[in-house]
């Protein structure tokens, strides 16, 4: 293994707009790579050094979407079950028609919601949510605001196209209802803590807090990324709301663990997470034509969508891989590689805001390496 083109790159990126970055990769449990490159401070006076924490924003999908699976294989919920068997709101939907609306004809399933074909948006300030905010108050819960959501008309049919939404917060009520847990907890006694997982969770302790690494948001005038003060993780509707698409806090180390136990048969130092058999359903292209239209519109090339990860369909284009490598990737430009094949898993963690060169550039060129690497 040579990963020194790898690490010649990383090294460059605090010159393009990512001003602190750190990449793991891990096969068969073992570390063949870590390196990190620029600040974790906005000051720039303090390298990185490899225990940041950081908002996942949408890596977090990878581990809700894993816990559907969980209870999937367990038989306490199936793929093509109605939402509204779990999610009574959900029974008497709506779609935009034109100006107007009209009932929905379509049934929303399990499968709708993490393959991203529900027809929900992803609208954060939406009718329906402000008055369930204004009424509830701060208090209001995920499965109080996912129930709300239900007042929003779809923008298709249930299964008819892809739109990237907000449905795996919905997921994550669903996932509520059917352990008996809160979202959070369900996570901490099924992934967290058998992984031995210590930082990742929807709160950080004073000590997380204090290692968190400065984000910024990119502006295209500039040219430049601009610290960002406070917390911004906007998809946190409320204190108590724990957003199953975008609100877990991690390190890199208990993100690649969790990774590593996938890439790995779906299992890590006598901890099964999921069986190899659930791991190929989880990332089984789930899109038709009109869907991978749209899909297709966010330039993920040489992929699909599955079960709430992107999945590798081609490797003819877009560079090296190995068909059935899956993830997905963060608002803050993290990103999560896992692939089964191969047991090799890749996370990369930065924290810049609204920063299309990482999606379009930094991932692919990473994983182009890493393969690269390996050879």
């Amino acid at each position: 293994m040579d990963f020194s083109r790898l690490t010649a790159y990383i090294d460059t990126l605090p010159t393009v707009g990512v001003p602190g970055c750190d990449l793991a990769v891990y096969r068969d449990h073992e570390q063949i790579y870590r390196h990190a490159a620029g600040h974790r401070d906005a000051e720039g006076t303090q390298p990185m050094r490899g225990d940041e924490t950081y908002c996942l924003y949408s890596c977090t999908k990878v581990f809700t979407t894993c816990a559907a699976m969980q209870l999937i294989e367990r038989g306490l919920m199936s793929l093509d079950d109605p939402v509204a068997d779990y999610l009574p709101a959900y029974a008497h939907l709506t779609v935009k028609d034109g100006d107007g609306v009209r009932p929905a004809k379509r049934v929303m399933t399990v499968r709708h919601l993490m393959s991203m074909q529900s027809g929900l948006d992803y609208v954060l300030d939406s009718p329906a949510l402000r008055r369930a905010i204004a009424e509830l108050g701060p208090d209001a819960t995920t499965r109080q605001l996912v129930e709300a959501k239900a007042g929003d008309p779809l923008l298709f049919e249930p299964g008819t196209d892809f739109m990237y939404s907000l449905s795996h917060d919905a997921l994550a009520a669903v996932i509520e209802v059917v352990s008996g847990l809160r979202f959070g907890e369900y996570l901490k006694q099924n992934i967290f803590d058998p992984l031995g997982l210590h930082t990742v969770g929807f709160r950080l302790s004073e000590a997380d807090q204090a290692r968190l690494c400065a984000q910024y948001l990119f502006d295209p005038e500039q040219n430049r990324p601009v610290l960002q003060h406070g917390d911004i993780n906007n998809y946190r509707l409320t204190p108590n709301y724990e957003s199953g698409g975008a609100g877990l806090y991690s390190d890199v180390k208990d993100y690649i663990t969790f990774a590593d136990a996938l890439a790995s048969g779906g299992s890590r130092d006598g901890v099964r997470l999921l069986s190899p058999e659930m791991m190929q359903l989880w990332s089984a292209n789930q899109l038709g034509p009109v869907a991978r239209r749209s899909f297709d519109a966010w330039n993920r090339r040489g992929y699909s969508y599955a079960l709430g990860v992107r999945t590798r369909v081609d490797t003819s284009i877009a560079g090296r891989g190995q068909i059935g490598e899956f993830g997905w990737d963060g608002a803050a430009g993290a990103w999560a590689m896992i692939d089964p094949v191969n047991h090799l898993s890749a996370y990369f963690a930065m924290h810049v805001r609204s920063y299309g060169y990482s999606y379009d550039v930094i991932h692919p060129t990473i994983r182009d390496l890493i393969y690269g690497g390996l050879e």
